[in-house]
């Protein structure tokens, strides 16, 4: 595998970004992996890193690089400002900077794109797929918060455009994203989408997929959500391993 720690020019600075493909038989689809509300750090790294061995360029940017480079929050209230400085409109922006440039890469390919948002990143990763249809033919959302809201950019108003896959993952007890939240929005996209699949994870809570959430972490749930995500790329990007 090829890893590498890249700075990569936006309309609003320079985002830090984790690179990481396979070291042959290239170029490989690309694959946005969108971070969750504690940041960019080795355990996405290690994450992401495992995507890319099935054949895609993987991107794990800093999605905080307007306020550090580099985050170790010291309270909750901190990371909470933090989370709360992002905005659907500035990163969708990031998104497009960064398929810019991995598209200058002779490693990435030119065709259909994937992309994961965990946590808050989950509606970040729904509109991506729902404003660049053509491009973004696979996406996913686990333990996705502020998927269905009264704002004017909720994700699941753009969900009527995704042309592709899109997976929810939902945890069972999750207070960020709560079952009548979920279950409005199943049926909004029963009508509007019926091409995306909501998911509930048994006795799962809120950041189940990351292996070092101590008390959070569901190994069998966790390994599923591998095999949804691998498979929904596999199904539209297809995969060079």
């Amino acid at each position: 595998m090829i890893e590498q720690q890249t700075d990569i020019q936006t309309t609003d600075g320079v985002i830090n970004t984790y690179v990481v493909y396979p070291d042959e038989n290239g170029p490989f689809p690309i694959v946005l992996f969108l971070m969750d509300a504690p940041g960019k750090r080795p355990e996405l790294e290690r994450m992401a890193s495992r995507l890319a061995t099935s054949g895609y360029c993987v991107l794990l940017p800093n999605l905080y690089y307007r306020k550090s480079r580099d985050v170790n929050f010291s309270s909750r209230e901190i990371m909470v400002e933090y989370m709360d400085s992002l905005n659907t409109e500035s990163v969708i922006s990031d998104c497009e900077h960064l398929m810019a440039w991995a598209d200058e890469q002779d490693y990435c390919s030119d065709g259909p794109a994937g992309v994961v948002g965990y946590c808050m990143s989950g509606p970040f990763a729904f509109n991506l797929c729902g404003q660049h249809p053509d491009r973004f033919l696979a996406g996913a959302s686990f333990h996705g918060v502020r998927l269905m809201t009264e704002a004017k950019d909720s994700p699941h108003l753009t969900a009527q455009y995704i042309q592709g896959g899109f997976h929810i993952g939902c945890a069972q007890t999750d207070h960020w994203a709560p079952v009548e939240m979920i279950d409005q929005l199943e049926s909004y996209l029963a009508t509007h989408a019926p091409q995306i699949r909501v998911e509930w994870y048994p006795e799962t809570e809120h950041g189940f997929v990351f292996p070092e959430r101590q008390g959070k972490y569901h190994h069998q749930a966790a390994e599923r959500h591998w095999h949804r995500l691998l498979s929904l790329f596999s199904a539209h990007l297809g995969k060079n391993t």
